[in-house]
């Protein structure tokens, strides 16, 4: 058995779906939040170790690699667990609940552990002096494009989460790999110093990245979701695990085909072994079941590639995730026009 074959709830990129893998109980409408009573935030810092980078940052990013109080904005599994973590570590983190207010006098960073179809209320509450604190933890899909709607794409921060807790209380199992035994969680942006700090304080790894390697490292997360969900649904519902040693070939076609589609679109160029790495992680958390959820998050961004180019004359470039995501469609699995 993996090691995390026994976890149930997960914070990560392979995250079946923010419903089981995040376990939120939060249901943000854009209404008005109010600030829990575990205190407020004193802004105080102390340091939780070394940071490691990868590239080369800011200088206002070098200067909150230290683990500070902080705002929490979620008290399901992945919240409690940042909480039960600055706790540990003798930090007062100010947790907000559903209905409670962001504290405006609040400092350090604003963890954001809610489903994406949340994100706009959280955003829409979070006072504007405080936006610029505001970090997304563990989100599954491709957020970019809402983020610079809502012109938070080069101001926050962003993490990308490997790792699983399996019920609430419990610490988070790291979700390292046989080809990443560095660990895969990543952070960018304003506070991605203090994040690694907090989780490896805890003993969990954690690398800051600069922008471009975080992107990259983010495409392949969404290219793992949509990949591995599409081929799961498509071969009668298998386990991420059947998918990764019974379809192996399957899914490196369409993550090879995926990548291309990036590159297209965005201009970027994929370090060698991506469907290694994904596979790598596969072989993790292969008790996995597979669904097509959060579709405006995750596989939408490559059907509308697809029609893009279609509307052009030009050539699908992903033949494979529109041919099986039609099907899936057409077989009740998912829905979309």
């Amino acid at each position: 058995m993996s090691r995390l074959a026994a976890c149930g709830g997960l914070l990560l990129l392979a995250g079946i779906e923010m419903s089981s893998a995040f376990s939120m109980t939060l249901a943000y409408g854009g209404g008005s939040l109010r600030h829990s009573a575990s205190g407020l935030s004193t802004g105080s810092s102390r340091s939780a170790g070394s940071v490691a980078l990868g590239g080369s940052l800011q200088t206002k990013m070098m200067a909150t690699d230290k683990d500070c109080d902080c705002t929490i904005i979620g008290a399901g599994r992945i919240g409690s667990a940042l909480a039960d973590m600055g706790k540990a570590a003798g930090f007062k983190d100010v947790v907000v609940k559903r209905g409670e207010p962001i504290p405006e006098d609040g400092s350090g960073p604003i963890y954001v552990t809610v489903r994406n179809d949340d994100l706009k209320g959280v955003i829409d509450a979070c006072p504007a002096s405080r936006r610029d604190d505001l970090t997304f933890y563990g989100q599954n899909g491709y957020i970019e494009d809402f983020l610079a709607k809502e012109k938070l794409d080069k101001s926050t921060s962003q993490v990308l989460v490997y790792m699983a807790v399996a019920k609430m209380g419990e610490k988070p199992t790291d979700g390292i790999t046989d080809l990443n035994p560095e660990g895969l969680t990543s952070a960018t942006g304003k506070w991605a110093g203090q994040v690694a700090a907090r989780l490896k304080g805890a003993g969990l790894t954690c690398q800051v990245k600069d922008t471009k390697p975080f992107q990259l490292a983010m495409f392949e997360k969404h290219m793992w979701i949509c990949a591995f969900m599409l081929l799961g649904v498509h071969h009668g519902g298998i386990t991420v695990g059947d998918v990764e040693s019974k379809h192996k070939d399957d899914l490196v076609q369409m993550v090879t085909e995926m990548m291309a589609a990036i590159a297209d679109k965005e201009g970027t160029k994929f370090e060698a072994k991506c469907p290694e790495r994904l596979l790598a992680y596969a072989r993790t958390v292969a008790h996995f079941p597979t669904a097509l959820k959060e579709f405006e998050w995750r596989n939408k961004y490559f059907l509308d590639i697809t029609r893009a180019r279609e509307a052009k004359g030009l050539p699908d470039l992903t033949p494979m995730h529109t041919k099986f995501l039609l099907k899936a469609r057409d077989d009740g699995h998912v829905k979309f026009d």
